[in-house]
């Protein structure tokens, strides 16, 4: 805890630093209170004497995890126009001799209602409709505190296959070693992918972790936050929305309205939940491992 309470002051007095230097006015930081901000980083409150902010920091989190989440952001901003609240960026810093750090706008939080649950997927819809050229981003950006490996591919198959599954398998076999007979259900699936999702599909971007604990209703409507985005086939994104519910059918009829998912996308749903499943597996190790398992063999 003592070493905590240090880490708070260092990294309140840098951000003190940094908004200072961003306003061009001396910053001072009244008051930090601690909000719930997930497993992996530290998250604040922070009124100032300029206004509220919200702050998440980590001292031990890969160095440019911010930089890249403030990527996502900034390129959700872009897409989603005035459907959904994404919060402004203020400032991004790398982790090196002092903690890194994000300090974005600050939402009040209200009550979720049906209004609410239907502008996230009209909103949500919306985004899925701000295409790219390619499959990827601009640069390799995380998943929880998972390296997302984002090169540019003009395929969606090999896109997942290669950029998705074959690469968190591999980053898996370093930490986590598999069994053999395990590796070889994997590549058996791999091989089969050209069959089980479409050939062509449209590169839009995604928030690319978008579970209920990933967004927030705000008096001005519901507000997306902690993305890991990237242009996909939007068919991913529900494979997190659906591992977890939490969403309800109004969502879905919003969304359906303003961008009417396949007939079939529930055929594909789980074999994009088994990146998230891995993924779980890579960060938590447990009962993940043969769930994933389960879900690769049911595909064969």
């Amino acid at each position: 805890m003592q070493n905590l309470a240090k880490q708070n002051n260092i990294i309140l007095s840098t951000v003190e630093h940094h908004l200072s230097s961003k306003f061009g006015l001396q910053v001072s930081i009244e008051s930090a209170n601690s909000i719930g901000g997930g497993c992996i980083n530290n998250a604040l409150k922070i009124k100032t004497n300029i206004g509220d902010f919200f702050l998440k920091w980590n001292a031990n989190g890969p160095a440019d995890i911010f930089i890249r989440e403030a990527e996502s952001l900034n390129e959700l901003k872009k897409a989603t126009g005035d459907s959904l609240q994404i919060p402004e960026v203020v400032v991004s810093r790398i982790v090196d001799n002092t903690p890194g750090f994000l300090v974005q706008e600050y939402f009040p939080i209200q009550v979720s209602n049906n209004k609410s649950e239907e502008q996230l997927g009209r909103g949500l819809a919306i985004i899925h409709k701000y295409k790219n050229e390619n499959f990827g981003f601009y640069n390799n950006n995380y998943c929880g505190a998972t390296t997302q490996n984002n090169t540019w591919k003009p395929n969606w198959v090999d896109f997942f296959s290669d950029n998705r599954l074959r690469f968190l398998l591999n980053l898996i076999n370093k930490e986590r070693p598999l069994p053999v007979s395990e590796l070889k259900v994997y590549e058996k699936l791999l091989g089969r992918i050209p069959k089980l999702i479409p050939d062509f599909s449209d590169p839009v971007l995604i928030h690319g972790d978008l579970w209920s604990g990933n967004y927030m209703i705000s008096t001005n409507g519901p507000v997306l936050i902690d993305p890991a985005s990237y242009f996909a086939d939007r068919e991913i994104e529900f494979a997190i929305i659906t591992m977890f519910g939490g969403f309800s059918s109004t969502f879905y009829s919003a969304y359906n309205e303003t961008n009417p998912l396949p007939a079939d996308w529930r055929n594909r749903n789980l074999l994009y939940q088994l990146y998230h499943v891995l993924n779980h597996y890579y960060l938590f190790g447990g009962a993940y491992q043969n769930q994933a398992l389960a879900i690769a063999m049911r595909y064969l």
